[in-house]
C-alpha cells in the first residue's frame, strides 16, 4: 500500500486530476463537434480516407518509395479509379434518368388506373358506412398530405446543400487526406506520447482492439456493400426494370445500415414495377432479385470477409447510425461506427475489470 498518509493523499489527487482532465477533453470536443459539424464533414472524410488507404502507403514504403511519393501515388490511384467508375456508369445513368423524366406522366396515369381500380374493387366489398368514411378522410387529407410532402421536400433539398458542399468535399478532402496519409505515424507517434505513461501499456492494448475491430468493419462493410450494389444493380436491369441500375446502386451502397438499403431498394423497385405495367409478375421478380442478393449477403459474403471478428451486432449498428444522424446529421452518421466500436471496446474492458473487482467478488459483511 502506501507508506504514509501524504503519499495516499497525493495518489487521490492525482487519480481527482486525471478524471478533471478526461471530463474537459469530452466536453470541448462534443463542444467543438456541436459548433463546427458544419465545417467538419471534409475533415472527417479525410481521416477515414486515410485510415482506409494507410496500408497501401505502409506497404509501399517497405517496398522502399518513401511515404510523400506513395502517398501521391495511391491517391492518384484511387481518384482514377473514382472517374473510372463514375465514368463508366454515367452514360447509362443518364439514359436511365431521361427515360424515367420522359415516362413521368405515363407513370402517374397508371398509378391513378390502378387504384381507381382498387378502390372500385374496395367500394363493392366494404359496407356503406365505413365507405363513405374513408372516402370523407381522404379527401379531408388530400391536401395536407400534399403539402407535407412538398415541405419535406423542400426540407430535405435544402438541408442537403446545407450538409453536403460538393464543391468543398472535392476541393478541401483531397488536399487534407494527402496530408493525412503523409503524416501518419508522426500523428500516431504524437497521440503516443501524450499517453500517461502509468497506463500506456494498457491504453495501446485497447487501441490496438479497437483499430482491430474498426478496420475488420469497415473494409469488410464495404466490400459486402459493392457486393450487393452489384447484385442488385445487374439484377434489377437484367428484369427490365427501368432506373434499375441507380435504385440497385443506391440500395447496395446503402447496405452499410443493416438490412435498411434492401428494404428501402426493394419497396422503390416494386413500386416502379407496378407504375411500369409489369404488373404482379415483375413485382415477384424484384422479390427474387432482393432475396438472391440478401441471401448470398447472408450466408457467402459477410462470412467471407466479416466473419467473427467484429464485435458490432447489426441493432447497435442501426441504433448508432440513427443517433449520431438525429445528434450531428450526416457527420454524426459517418462517426457513429467509429465511437461505437470505441464505446463497445471499453465497456467490455472495464466489465472484465468488474468481474475480477472485489465488488464483485467479495461477500458482503455479517
Amino acid at each position: 500500500m502506501y507508506e504514509n498518509k501524504a503519499d495516499m493523499q497525493r495518489y487521490k489527487r492525482v487519480q481527482w486530476q486525471r478524471l478533471a482532465l478526461l471530463v474537459v477533453v469530452m466536453a470541448a470536443c462534443w463542444l467543438c463537434f456541436r459548433l463546427f459539424s458544419s465545417i467538419l464533414l471534409p475533415f472527417v472524410v479525410a481521416a477515414g480516407l486515410a485510415y482506409f488507404l494507410d496500408p497501401l502507403v505502409e506497404r509501399l514504403d517497405d517496398l522502399g518509395i518513401s511515404r510523400p511519393y506513395g502517398t501521391l501515388l495511391v491517391l492518384l490511384a484511387f481518384g482514377v479509379a473514382v472517374l473510372l467508375f463514375i465514368l463508366l456508369l454515367y452514360p447509362v445513368i443518364a439514359a436511365q434518368a431521361s427515360s424515367f423524366i420522359s415516362n413521368i406522366p405515363t407513370y402517374i396515369q397508371t398509378v391513378q388506373a390502378d387504384f381507381a381500380s382498387l378502390m372500385r374493387n374496395l367500394q363493392h366489398r366494404l359496407p356503406y358506412q365505413l365507405r363513405t368514411k374513408l372516402q370523407d378522410l381522404a379527401s379531408n387529407q388530400a391536401d395536407t398530405l400534399v403539402t407535407y410532402a412538398g415541405k419535406a421536400a423542400s426540407n430535405i433539398i435544402g438541408s442537403g446543400f446545407a450538409v453536403v458542399n460538393v464543391l468543398t468535399l472535392l476541393i478541401v478532402t483531397p488536399v487534407v487526406t494527402f496530408y493525412f496519409l503523409r503524416d501518419w505515424p508522426s500523428i500516431i507517434r504524437h497521440v503516443d506520447s501524450w499517453l500517461p505513461r502509468p497506463y500506456e501499456g494498457l491504453i495501446r492494448a485497447q487501441a490496438v482492439e479497437i483499430n482491430k475491430i474498426l478496420s475488420a468493419w469497415i473494409r469488410g462493410q464495404a466490400i459486402c456493400c459493392l457486393a450487393l450494389a452489384a447484385i442488385y444493380a445487374i439484377g434489377l436491369t437484367v428484369i427490365g426494370l427501368d432506373l434499375g441500375l441507380i435504385v440497385g446502386l443506391t440500395a447496395g451502397i446503402l447496405s452499410f445500415i443493416p438490412y435498411v438499403g434492401t428494404l428501402l431498394g426493394g419497396i422503390t423497385a416494386m413500386l416502379l414495377a407496378l407504375s411500369q405495367n409489369q404488373g404482379w409478375h415483375g413485382v415477384i421478380a424484384v422479390l427474387i432479385v432482393f432475396a438472391v442478393g440478401q441471401g448470398l449477403n447472408d450466408y457467402i459474403i459477410q462470412p467471407r470477409f466479416l466473419g467473427d471478428r467484429v464485435g458490432l451486432s447489426a441493432v447497435w449498428v442501426i441504433f448508432a447510425l440513427f443517433a449520431g444522424g438525429a445528434a450531428f446529421g450526416f457527420l454524426g452518421i459517418m462517426l457513429a461506427v467509429p465511437v461505437t466500436a470505441t464505446l463497445g471496446v471499453l465497456t467490455r474492458f472495464w466489465l472484465r475489470r468488474y468481474l475480477l473487482s472485489p465488488l464483485y467478488l467479495d461477500a458482503p459483511p455479517e
